[in-house]
């Protein structure tokens, strides 16, 4: 791997977290079912390559994502590392129930700034996915969990065209006010660019929300994904989610590609001296592997350049 010098840009954080989603989010939309024991192996590589919040499955209906139908098996299976959190992600009371039955610390829920993407998504309407959610969070939080909310469309929706700022933060503050400890702004389809970015960002903390509670979800559809991130950065933002290998999408949304690359965005936090506290090399040689599983390849620019493909 090439040596170059890191210069940390005046402004920008000395540490992020890496919020990685590539064993939920990155797997949920592969056609052919993935052994269990291959999601294991695959979340016990992302730990010992540094990542320390690694989303591990949900606990949906099996009817609505095959793909992750074995999440509880797979969370027995885990070999959970003391100090790394192993989210899963519950879509109402149900899922939560399982998740508690699993010993799991952190859950999260997954709502939508508009109303298309909330009825094709959660078969409700936006307020209506709000009430469903108000129970789970409340419970999960007495139980002491931490809870993060997914908020996506935040930027663009294949359906009703660009979402007004002020919609996308009094959905997105309803779901911190009824208890989400960490809010994440999803671009699912990948439209966001650079200033809807800081126009979003600057929307919340105008409305009194604190950027510490937000993190940036973005997918690469057209190429924008790591300057969003620079942007979200230069904002304050310190909680990045991103996908090992750029897998995933989003089966609701059929003009999302994958997520952002992890390797792509630790390639770019160590060319500015941000920490992350994983290695790159490690995370190069697990994408490899599981390319190599699910039969394609990476489209993570730096795997690709650090493999020599």
């Amino acid at each position: 791997m090439l040596d170059i010098t890191a210069i940390r840009e005046v402004g920008l954080p000395a540490e992020v977290t890496i919020y990685e989603v590539g064993p939920r989010d990155g797997l949920q939309n592969e056609s052919a079912t993935v052994p269990v024991e291959v999601k294991a192996e695959f979340i016990g590589r992302l730990a010992a390559a540094g990542l320390t919040t690694i989303e591990a499955t949900s606990f949906v209906h099996p009817k609505w994502v095959p793909q992750l139908a074995d999440a509880a098996e797979l969370v027995e299976a885990l070999e959970r590392v003391p100090g790394i959190r192993y989210p899963v992600l519950v879509p109402n009371e149900r899922g939560l129930d399982r998740a508690l039955e699993a010993g799991i610390t952190d859950v999260a829920v997954f709502a939508s700034a508009t109303e298309a993407f909330a009825q094709r998504n959660l078969n409700r309407t936006v307020a209506e996915s709000l009430a469903m959610f108000m129970p789970v969070v409340s419970r999960a939080r007495e139980a002491g969990l931490g809870v993060r909310g997914y908020l996506s469309m935040c930027f663009g929706d294949p359906w009703e065209g660009t979402v007004p700022i002020e919609q996308v933060v009094s959905v997105g503050r309803a779901l911190l006010e009824m208890g989400c400890t960490e809010l994440s702004l999803g671009d699912t389809i990948g439209v966001a660019t650079p200033g809807r970015v800081v126009a979003v960002l600057d929307g919340f903390a105008a409305a009194g929300t604190s950027v510490g509670n937000l993190a940036v979800h973005f997918h690469d559809t057209y190429g924008q994904a790591l300057s969003n991130t620079l942007t979200a950065l230069r904002e304050g933002v310190t909680v990045v989610d991103a996908s090992t290998g750029g897998l995933g999408g989003c089966p609701y949304a059929e003009s999302a590609t994958g997520n952002l690359a992890t390797e792509d965005l630790v390639w770019m936090l160590n060319g500015l001296d941000i920490s992350t506290g994983v290695d790159l090399q490690s995370l190069v040689d697990t994408s490899i592997w599981m390319a190599g599983k699910l039969g394609k390849p990476s489209p993570s620019r730096v795997v690709q350049a650090l493999s020599g493909s």
